[in-house]
């Protein structure tokens, strides 16, 4: 079983529904692991800013970060996402805001799983899982134009 715990730290909206947001993590998490405990935190730019100068050394905000926990235990990370960069970016991107939501969280549970994008090679395994998960969910390739 996979649980999500969802932390609405963010007032800013559209943000999906926890219904949508528990279905895309099971997803991507389905066929790969079986049981697994994940936070999820929706944030603001000044806390997304903070955990992103403290863990990565870069002072601004980033749309999406992954904390994977590997241990044996069932809980396997944190995924903080910040609402106000994704519906900046879906504006920016011509994408959907409820498609570019889904992409950012099926990214940040592969980060979870061990999955990078740091390389071509890594890239090249990752992007495909992402596009493959996307379009089981309905939604279209995030590497192109026009998402909407």
């Amino acid at each position: 079983m996979i649980n999500l715990e969802i932390q609405h730290i963010s007032q800013h909206s559209p943000i999906p529904e926890d219904k949508l947001l528990q279905q895309w993590v099971s997803e991507t998490l389905a066929a790969r692991i079986s049981q697994a405990e994940i936070t999820l935190r929706i944030v603001d730019i000044e806390e997304m800013q903070q955990l992103n100068c403290y863990y990565r050394g870069k002072n601004k905000p980033t749309n999406v970060l992954s904390f994977p926990m590997p241990t044996e235990e069932e809980f396997i990370g944190d995924i903080v996402i910040c609402a106000p960069i994704v519906m900046q970016e879906a504006l920016q991107q011509n994408k959907h805001w409820q498609a570019h939501w889904a992409h950012l969280v099926i990214h940040g549970c592969l980060h979870l799983l061990g999955f990078d994008h740091e390389t071509e090679e890594q890239a090249a395994v990752m992007e495909p899982l992402e596009i493959e998960l996307l379009s089981v969910l309905g939604y279209q390739n995030p590497y192109t134009t026009g998402e909407c």
